[in-house]
């Protein structure tokens, strides 16, 4: 026979048949020892899952035996001080394994003497493997069939332990405390799948419609990006700031707006926020007169901000508007704190507002619609009453009506391009040279 390290499976064979014809009581015992510490291990690690797998109607059953469900409600009283008691004593017990099994392995086998690799098999994979399925899996699978009966039985050793380990229990809760406020302050949130159907439950009639629509409006508001409900550079009132000042004053009266942009040589510097209430005690100055120094500094903000972020920032700022850039700092369009409030409750009118400007498109009847191009797809999909992912298989990158056409047709259409998708068929009433000025759509009610 080769030596020991060229043969690593001859050498393990033979150190077994040495072994065992030379055990002594204290291997015999510790053996015994590891044993009962897995089976501790394997009780312990079921514990967690059927104390925390079981409910009222288990417990509430007149059949189960009164005394172990006290017991058991009274540890579920303080969860978190269950858990810490479990993990506490599954680590300690799982350590004490590892600890004595390498060494009983050693007095055994005289693993010290053995090929590196075949150790490393003995003391890691071995053991790790033995934990996992004696000390994790298969109690787990057992707790989670039968959780009253496992919990019944371990109540008592629990109770016992919880005692025992009140100090460590108590520093562990009370530091997990700390994190899990910081974290509850930041995001209280209930599942929004939940929340979705509780509104469709509680207001599934026609009497509630507007309200229902708000409410899952509300539930939707944090997973919309600025760039959903900016009002588009196109569509951008801004003025120059090299303007002399009689001139930006009659433009911004003409204007209405209250709060307006400005910008040096291109909007794609905009250099303040002009407020139109600040113009007033200056109605009577003349061309000569600095209005620039009455602007506000403006706040840019990405256009993948959620709006429920951008709300908070614009609150907290005290401002009203914010300028919409892409990643490499170029101005999109603008978001006002209205546009913001208006997801919620819809549209609704100031002092400025009229017919022209709140409405940009015209009911033929029932199912047919002509659209400004520049419609947004969210205005779009609410006003002809279809889900807001209704159109998400072909809008791609596409923000309003007429790049959603440009997306499918990929060059600018002719008048009369038409294009049928599910129920709605699109059709290109007005383009010119450079882009799509109005389209039509038709909905289809028998698909």
């Amino acid at each position: 026979m080769e030596d020991l390290d060229l043969d690593p499976l001859l050498s393990v064979f033979s150190l077994l048949l040495f072994s065992f014809e030379h055990l002594s009581w204290g291997v015999v015992t510790s053996f015994l020892v590891i044993v009962f510490l897995f089976l501790v291990s394997a009780l312990i690690s079921g514990s967690e899952t059927a104390f925390f797998s079981l409910n009222a109607k288990i417990l509430e059953d007149p059949k189960k035996n009164k005394r172990k469900v006290e017991l058991i409600e009274e540890l579920l009283q303080k969860p978190k001080k269950l858990l810490a008691t479990i993990l506490i004593t599954n680590n300690f017990v799982n350590v004490a394994i590892v600890v004595l099994t390498y060494y009983f392995l050693n007095d055994v086998f005289h693993i010290e003497r053995l090929n590196v690799y075949v150790r490393f098999l003995l003391e890691v994979v071995l053991i790790t493997s033995l934990i996992l399925l004696i000390g994790e899996i298969i109690p787990k699978i057992y707790a989670a069939q039968k959780p009253y009966a496992f919990a019944g039985f371990m109540a008592k050793p629990l109770l016992a332990l919880t005692r025992f380990l009140s100090p460590l229990s108590y520093i562990l809760v009370h530091s997990t405390n700390l994190i899990d406020n910081s974290i509850q302050k930041k995001k209280k949130a209930i599942d929004k799948a939940e929340l979705s159907e509780a509104i469709v439950l509680s207001t599934d009639d026609h009497k509630h419609r507007h309200e229902r629509k708000m409410l899952e409006d509300l539930v939707k508001f944090s997973d919309i990006e600025a760039s959903e409900i900016m009002r588009s550079r196109v569509d951008m009132f801004a003025v120059e700031i090299s303007e002399p000042y009689t001139k930006i004053l009659k433009a911004i009266i003409d204007s209405g707006y209250s709060r307006v942009p400005v910008y040096k040589e291109s909007l794609d510097q905009i250099e303040g926020i002009l407020v139109s209430k600040t113009l007033l005690e200056h109605l009577d100055k003349g061309d000569d007169f600095p209005w620039q120094s009455l602007m506000h500094k403006p706040i840019f903000v990405p256009e993948s901000m959620k709006i429920n972020t951008l709300l908070e920032e614009l609150r907290n700022q005290k401002i009203h508007l914010a300028i919409v850039v892409d990643e490499y700092g170029g101005t999109m369009g603008l978001i006002t704190m209205e546009d913001i409030i208006e997801e919620i409750i819809g549209d609704f009118y100031d002092e400025k507002d009229n017919e022209k400007n709140v409405v940009d498109y015209q009911q033929l009847n029932q199912n047919t619609f002509i659209f400004e191009g520049k419609t947004h797809l969210l205005d779009f999909l609410r006003i002809i009453s279809v889900e807001d992912d209704y159109i998400d298989e072909i809008k791609k990158e596409a923000e309003t009506l007429a790049g959603l056409l440009l997306e499918i047709f990929e060059e600018l259409p002719q008048k009369g391009a038409t294009y049928q998708y599910k129920k709605l068929t699109f059709e290109v009433v007005s383009v010119d040279k450079r882009r799509i000025k109005k389209i039509k759509v038709k909905i289809h009610e028998n698909e």
